[in-house]
């Protein structure tokens, strides 16, 4: 399965490297390629396909600088990690520090997921400006498509980089060798200006998708991505109005749509790869040179996602005495991820047992009992399957098994729309046992009706949000369909519909949301680990908190520990971590850069 952003793909190997060597300071330094290379209509075809490879790789993916022990994608782990929605520690305390250390508020000021996405924007912004640069003034339609593609790659990145740093250094051409670039004059909030302005400026000049069925359309940027990322922008600036104009574009367009409920977890595996809702996706490419673990320059980062992450992902599969799921987490699974039983219990108080809601999380009950009735769950053993419900409940055949862990960091509530599928590692791991082929959502249109939404409560237009926070709620099959609808019913909405796809953290801050900042602040004091009693009884003095209340009626309990606080860290929330700071590495090597508050 060799998929591309467009088919010119395998010809770009390397040139926004080679381009770059020297640019890993982020600084944008180096020698300017040969102006006379970018001349022609093939020209720029090449450094097109090579600036949606440095967006794959460097902004959305593994990055060209991440090797070593950064075999996972920062982009996921800076986007998704610091919400109060997830609960992150593997397989015990102090491993996969990488997302632990951020999830919990204690890392410090060059910790490797900040260090690599900060540099990682930076290189795809170059490869972007190697276009701009030296087609300032195209001289066909093609080159004047190219550039207004380029730009709002820029355009991206730089909203990226606003968003974690504030007043990041602002880069929109090549630089010379010697130039040493500091912080941007403007505001965080200019900056979202600046951004929303580039997408509009680009927008004569680009495509549309063709209709709601066209693909290809959502495989590069579109006049509909370039509005979806205006509106966000201007959205962020509080822009409300200028925002709300945006994303009526987009809808009014009629190219995008919500796909039915049932497809709703399609949208995050391959199956969902170019779906209606898709405003623009990433495609995945393999590169059967690289192996997993490859750490090499270039060809070795094609691909999006590596085995760490994938099995992040995953539940700790090894601790079940039979596991569950082999044909959806793949060969093993470290468990990662988790889900804070407050968000469980409130989700599925709005939801009941919605399409949604069954996609997006699984209850351990079902995780273990019910598993015989969901789509590539299923035992491998049939005798698993035919047992009654009262038997699985009382057989030591299936369940959780370790007895000094459990599942750590997980609570009565399992996540469930990232698992991997067979499907997403094609033919169960062809590619690398569990390296993810699905591609990488940049945008979906659930997102632009709920911030179109945000924009219409802030604007007074309470009956426009209601029509487009119910559509959502409709395709969601949820047992709440608002009669009303506020900016505390968005909120919950907009958590329910976009969990971990990277706006959870950013909209509490800009929300200044007192709940989730509460949560943020307490974020890592305790860390559960979920017990099954047939394989381990509570130790005396634990307190346990059993599902449904009581010992007699579940088998299910959870233990809270506090390994990071006993460890002597500071763990929590606090103002600094408003914004990322600028790694350490960085301004070593650039004294002219300004660190950000309380770093």
């Amino acid at each position: 399965m060799n998929k591309h952003i467009i088919p010119i793909f395998a010809l770009l190997a390397g040139m926004s490297f080679t381009a770059c060597t020297d640019q890993l300071d982020i600084e944008q330094k180096g020698t300017k390629p040969t102006p006379e290379f970018y001349t022609t209509d093939a020209d720029c075809e090449k450094a097109l396909a090579a600036a949606y490879e440095g967006f794959m790789v460097n902004t959305l993916g593994r990055t060209t600088v991440s090797g070593g022990p950064g075999i996972y994608t920062p982009a996921r782990v800076l986007a998704n990690d610091p919400g109060d929605d997830v609960l992150y520690g593997g397989g015990n305390y102090g491993d996969h520090e990488f997302g632990g250390a951020i999830n919990q508020f204690r890392y410090e000021s060059n910790p490797e997921a900040i260090n690599f996405h900060y540099r990682g924007l930076y290189l795809s912004v170059y490869d972007d400006n190697l276009i701009l640069d030296h087609f300032t003034n195209p001289a066909t339609a093609f080159q004047k498509q190219a550039v207004a593609e380029a730009r709002v790659l820029r355009a991206y990145n730089f909203f990226l980089l606003a968003c974690y740093w504030g007043q990041p250094p602002f880069v929109d051409h090549l630089l010379d060798a010697q130039a040493i670039p500091t912080n941007s004059e403007m505001t965080q909030q200019q900056y979202y200006e600046w951004v929303a302005k580039e997408c509009e400026t680009a927008v004569p000049d680009l495509t549309e998708r063709k209709s709601v069925d066209d693909k290809y359309g959502t495989y590069r940027v579109t006049k509909g991505f370039a509005y979806a990322l205006a509106g966000k922008a201007l959205l962020f600036a509080k822009k409300y109005d200028e925002a709300k104009a945006a994303f009526k574009k987009v809808i009014d367009s009629g190219k995008y749509a919500l796909v039915p409920g049932d497809q709703y977890l399609d949208l995050f595996h391959v199956e969902g790869d170019g779906a209606p809702e898709k405003i623009f996706e990433i495609n995945m490419y393999y590169n059967p040179a690289a192996s997993d673990w490859s750490t090499g320059s270039g060809l070795g980062y094609i691909h999006h996602s590596t085995w760490m992450e994938s099995n992040c992902f995953n539940w700790r599969a090894g601790n079940f005495q039979v596991n569950p799921a082999a044909t959806y987490t793949g060969v093993d699974g470290w468990g990662s991820i988790g889900i804070p039983e407050w968000f469980g219990e409130e989700f599925h108080e709005n939801d009941g047992d919605s399409k949604r809601f069954k996609a997006t999380m699984m209850h351990i009950d079902d995780a273990v009992y019910q598993t015989s009735g969901i789509k590539g769950m299923e035992y491998s053993d049939p005798k698993l399957n035919n047992m009654s419900l009262e038997e699985k409940k009382n057989s030591k055949e299936i369940g959780i098994k370790d007895v000094t862990q459990g599942l750590y960091d997980q609570s009565f509530y399992l996540p469930f729309k990232m698992l991997i599928r067979a499907n997403d590692v094609e033919d169960g791991g062809k590619h690398g046992g569990n390296l993810r082929l699905n591609n990488i959502i940049v945008m979906r249109y659930a997102e632009v009706l709920l911030d179109y939404a945000e924009c219409c409560l802030q604007t007074g237009d309470n009956a426009e949000a209601k029509k487009y926070i119910n559509l959502i709620q409709e395709r969601a099959g949820s047992k709440t369909i608002s009669a009303n609808v506020d900016m505390e019913v968005l909120k919950k909405e907009k958590s329910y519909e976009m969990w971990f796809e990277g706006c959870r953290f950013q909209d509490i801050l800009r929300w200044n949301d007192a709940k989730g900042l509460a949560h943020l602040k307490d974020a890592g004091n305790a860390v559960p680990h979920l017990f099954d009693k047939l394989f381990r009884a509570p130790k005396p003095g634990e307190n346990p908190i059993w599902e449904h209340g009581t010992e007699a009626n579940s088998r299910f309990y959870i233990i809270h520990t506090h390994e990071a606080k006993d460890a002597g860290f500071t763990v929590g929330f606090q103002d600094k971590h408003r914004l990322f700071p600028y790694p350490s590495s960085i301004i070593e090597m650039n004294p002219n850069l300004k660190q950000n508050p309380g770093w």
